[in-house]
């Protein structure tokens, strides 16, 4: 018999089919794992959103949106309480805190302004902390020499006002239409008796205690702004690293830009301001020097460089008190003194702020009115000087942030 002939291909493998999934409603196999009965993934799957009615021709792909329409009334109207709850109880822990907010923001500010001259010195070999006590003790002197020259002449003043008074009502009596009129409706005798029964000053400060209150507030609060701009001053170069490593790694050079651009024209306008007092101050003392002002000259100058501190209409108001006290003098003194005061005011305001201001603050006129004044009526004279330059750093975010991100879009 003939061999058949050999055949060189190999044989094909028979391919071996998977295992079937068990059919819904068959029992399950010996190797297929028992159903779960954990309580947590049963929870898990009830409250799980509702899915799709794929009948209607939903995909069955779930987009990764939920609306609250799926979710437990009970649970969304939990949340909204705590957090209507949270922002009740923030707001209200704000306002508590609105004093200390302040002071902290003042404090700050004026390390920011007080810091150039520290850095100066500082940069000429003398340690950081040495430089802040040289710094401390200059401005505590100036205070001490201000309140020295203030404080002697207004308590006298005030008290020879105060005596007289009833003798300048007194004589007004002797003009006939005055004396009239007094006798008919006795004004002049219950201002009397007001001024002389002591109900004048238990009227302004609430008596006893409340004139001790005030001062207890007054001295607290300095003394608290002048330990926190210590602190500021000696610890600015940490907090400032402290801030800048809040940034994101890939950000932090913008970021670093940004802030010290920002505490460049804070710390810039501070100190221009500090040139700006300083400069009717002593402008002040010379015009009361040379007009015949020689006993009030000194304090009134202070008062004059006090006012200059506040925004818009710090300067009007030592006009106003400079010319009342030159008018005891004489009327010629008067006209010359507020003549003089407000050339120097329309001087001061077109061209010595614009050289010291053009480069630190760069806000608008506009601006400084609207900030001056919404900074005034929520925080007084205080928010009417912090206003100016928290509207210069904001306006710096906005053109070094917010335009190139809308440019960008």
């Amino acid at each position: 018999m003939t061999q058949p002939p050999h055949d060189p291909t190999p044989p094909v493998p028979t391919p071996v089919s998977p295992p079937r999934a068990p059919l819904a409603g068959s029992a399950p196999t010996p190797s297929s794992e028992p159903a779960t009965k954990n309580w947590l993934l049963r929870w898990r799957r009830v409250t799980q959103p509702t899915p799709p009615d794929l009948s209607e021709g939903a995909s069955p792909v779930s987009s990764g949106r939920v609306s609250l329409l799926n979710r437990n009334p009970f649970t969304i109207g939990f949340f909204l309480a705590a957090g209507a709850f949270t922002a009740y109880a923030l707001l209200t822990s704000l306002g508590r805190l609105s004093n200390v907010i302040v002071l902290i923001l003042l404090s700050l500010i004026l390390a920011l302004g007080l810091n150039p001259v520290v850095e100066w010195i500082h940069n000429r070999g003398i340690r950081r902390g040495l430089a802040v006590l040289v710094v401390a003790l200059a401005l505590l002197i100036l205070l001490a020499l201000a309140l020295w020259a203030i404080v002697p002449v207004v308590s006298e003043q005030v008290t020879n006002l105060y005596n007289d008074a009833p003798t300048y009502l007194r004589d007004l009596r002797e003009n006939p239409q005055i004396a009239a009129f007094d006798e008919q409706f006795q004004v002049i005798n219950r201002i009397i008796s007001f001024l002389t029964s002591g109900e004048l000053i238990s009227g302004l400060f609430g008596g006893i205690i409340g004139a001790g209150q005030i001062v207890a507030t007054t001295a607290f609060s300095i003394t608290i702004t002048v330990v926190l701009t210590l602190y500021f001053l000696i610890s600015l170069p940490s907090i400032k690293e402290v801030i800048y490593q809040l940034a994101p790694a890939s950000r932090r050079p913008r970021v670093k830009y940004l802030a010290t651009e920002v505490f460049k024209r804070v710390g810039g306008y501070v100190s221009g301001l500090f040139v700006v007092v300083s400069l009717w101050t002593i402008v002040s003392l010379l015009l009361f020097t040379f007009t015949g002002l020689n006993r009030f000259a000194v304090a009134l100058a202070v008062v004059v460089g006090i006012c200059a501190f506040i925004p818009l209409v710090g300067t009007t108001i030592g006009i106003v008190i400079s010319g009342i006290v030159a008018l005891s003098i004489s009327p010629i003194t008067c006209l010359i003194v507020v003549l003089v005061l407000l050339a120097y005011q329309q001087f001061d305001a077109y061209f010595v702020q614009p050289r010291i201001f053009s480069r630190s603050v760069q806000v608008p006129g506009v601006l400084v009115i609207l900030a001056a004044t919404s900074g005034g009526l929520l925080l007084g004279l205080v928010g009417a000087i912090l206003a100016i330059p928290i509207t210069a750093a904001l306006l710096l975010l906005y053109r070094e942030v917010l335009v190139p991100h809308l440019n960008r879009l």
